[in-house]
């Protein structure tokens, strides 16, 4: 195990082998999602088994798919079979929110493998995946002066300030072309706050945008749309003040999907094409590490940060017997 920050681990297993193969990179995360404020049917952290599912929060996102990896691999160990590549199990902190257990997996690769290919545990109902948007998490900040509430005149509203821009972004499109398999790229206004009491005009107010591009995208465009948009509403009001950060940011993932590996991964799985998903995963951190990417687990990734997210117990086995199937195919 790899900790740090007293908060934060990695949880990483390796099965060695003859080395006479490139080996095999199950990338997963620990991390979940809150529960949210509305009512599920089972305990979100109860682990519920009903129906022929399990219910709770991460069933799908992805504990699921991490679970049948983990009985996969110690199925190949268990079996006695000889491996001539090996198996390396990471299990990464912060998907969810900084990609920090990723970034910091693939800074410390010093003594990995050379791996043929990456799979990612994602839910995606075991179709396999090689295509994802990116991600661009962007705060934007207008800042005001505070005043008394009675005289308002005599500060700056940040709020008001926001709202001139919330007006600008309503007709906004983010420039460029459509992509062939992901489409456009999306924006979402997704989280706004601002004030500290009703009797003070704010003087600061936030607001907190997800971005989701495209592979070839350039993300500095968009930061540079945004300071055109501040330049014109400060020209027409000189006390409007606003400025844009940059929170995270995940670029695209495009594994080549005519590559050897995910072809041969495709006829092991026999699925017959690859198909791209709109939510974007730790994908391109681990494709850092030169192999190629492929996105393949069990669950409805629709059900995913949902109330009542649950997975079928019969998709996590035949995708454990999907991965044991891999790892022979790759690695005997």
């Amino acid at each position: 195990m790899d900790s740090w920050n007293r908060s934060r681990a990695n949880v990483i297993a390796r099965v060695k082998s003859a080395g006479r193969r490139p080996g095999l990179l199950f990338a997963c995360h620990l991390d979940v999602v809150g529960p949210g404020e509305a009512a599920w049917t089972y305990p979100p952290f109860g682990a519920v088994e009903a129906g022929g599912k399990i219910y709770g929060r991460g069933a799908v996102d992805m504990k699921g798919g991490m679970a049948a990896a983990a009985a996969a691999i110690n199925r190949v160990v268990d079996s006695g079979r000889k491996l001539q590549g090996d198996i390396v199990f990471a299990a990464v902190a912060g998907e969810e929110t900084d990609s920090s257990g990723a970034e910091r997996f693939v800074a410390r690769r010093e003594g990995l493998p050379e791996f043929a290919g990456v799979i990612i545990p994602e839910p995606t109902g075991l179709a396999v995946v090689t295509t994802h948007r990116g991600m661009l998490w962007l705060e934007v900040t207008t800042t005001g002066k505070a005043a008394h509430s009675s005289t308002p005149h005599l500060g700056v509203n940040a709020i008001a300030s926001m709202r001139l821009i919330l007006d600008e972004l309503e007709n906004y499109e983010v420039s460029g072309e459509t992509h062939e398999l992901l489409g456009r790229c999306t924006m979402s206004i997704n989280t706004i706050s601002g004030g500290k009491a009703l009797n003070v005009v704010p003087d600061k107010c936030t607001l907190g945008i997800d971005i989701r591009t495209l592979p070839g995208q350039d993300y500095r465009r968009i930061l540079a749309d945004l300071e055109e948009i501040f330049a014109r509403l400060k020209s027409g009001n000189e006390r409007f003040d606003a400025a844009v950060c940059e929170l995270r940011r995940l670029e695209p993932l495009e594994t080549d999907c005519h590559c050897d590996f995910v072809r041969d991964f495709c006829a092991g799985v026999g699925a017959d094409r690859t198909r791209p998903i709109g939510y974007t995963t730790d994908g391109p951190y681990f494709a850092s590490l030169g192999a190629p990417v492929v996105i393949f687990g069990p669950g409805e990734p629709g059900l995913c940060h949902k109330p009542d997210e649950h997975i079928d117990i019969d998709e996590l086995q035949k995708a454990a017997e999907h991965y044991e199937n891999i790892i022979l195919k790759f690695l005997t």
